[in-house]
């Protein structure tokens, strides 16, 4: 019982970041994806700060939130997965199809890299704040725990993206870096994208974040060090 109040706090405070750093995330793929010549996202609304557009029930509340409460749970560290609906692209529709398709891919992390930089920001302007205006304290400690969240969130969804597996972003993007002959092959894997994603999720041990949290560890650390606030999220996280 000790535990499941706590970790309540926690789904209610991450939510808003997770909510808006997929939503940006997503919107960033369509408007690169517009701007370079293929408005099919533009014209299905996809380009929209709205979340109720890019939500997958599964993908972004079922599977996040119970990954979130089995790890945190298991191994007392919170670990997020799950994913949006994608972004429909026609590539064909692209000016130069091959690279254009590289571009709306790694729009998604940029974002996700620059909005972890904003609320890092947030919380040194709240910084600046309560040295000449009283704030409470609880809700100083609310608003620094949700920009902290939102601070690992999009470093970990630019992390996760980046990874080098289709159907991620950094699958399409050195998809585009191969030779033709060896993305067509490379391109065979992405039916599987996912299976192999969940079983890097798990093994060796079977609890998260496994393997893929070791692959992503460097990244999102690495990262970490560029971000106002790093040290109060090196706090809260072993990252």
């Amino acid at each position: 019982m000790s535990e499941i109040l706590p970790t309540l706090l926690l789904l209610i405070l991450i939510a808003p970041p997770v909510l808006l750093a997929i939503t940006v995330h997503e919107a960033a793929h369509g408007w690169v994806a517009n701007r370079r010549g293929d408005p099919t996202a533009q014209r299905l609304g996809r380009v929209t700060f709205n979340p109720l557009k890019h939500i997958d029930p599964i993908g972004t509340i079922l599977v996040p939130a119970s990954i979130l409460l089995m790890s945190k749970v298991l191994v007392g560290v919170p670990f997020l997965f799950g994913w949006a609906k994608p972004v429909p692209v026609d590539w064909r529709r692209l000016q130069d199809p091959r690279w254009d398709m590289a571009l709306v891919a790694a729009a998604g992390p940029a974002v996700n890299l620059l909005m972890a930089f904003v609320w890092g920001l947030a919380i040194e302007a709240m910084a600046l704040l309560v040295a000449v205006v009283p704030v409470p304290t609880w809700f100083l400690q609310l608003y620094v725990e949700m920009c902290v969240l939102g601070i690992v969130v999009n470093l970990v969804l630019m992390a996760l993206n980046l990874f080098p597996l289709l159907p991620l972003d950094g699958g399409r993007i050195l998809n585009a870096l191969l030779p033709p002959p060896l993305a067509a092959r490379f391109s065979r894997l992405e039916p599987y994208g996912i299976v192999i994603l969940l079983a890097l999720l798990f093994l060796p041990n079977g609890s998260p974040p496994g393997l893929l949290g070791a692959a992503l560890r460097p990244v999102v650390s690495g990262a970490l060090t560029a971000m106002p606030a790093s040290a109060l999220v090196r706090d809260r996280f072993p990252i």
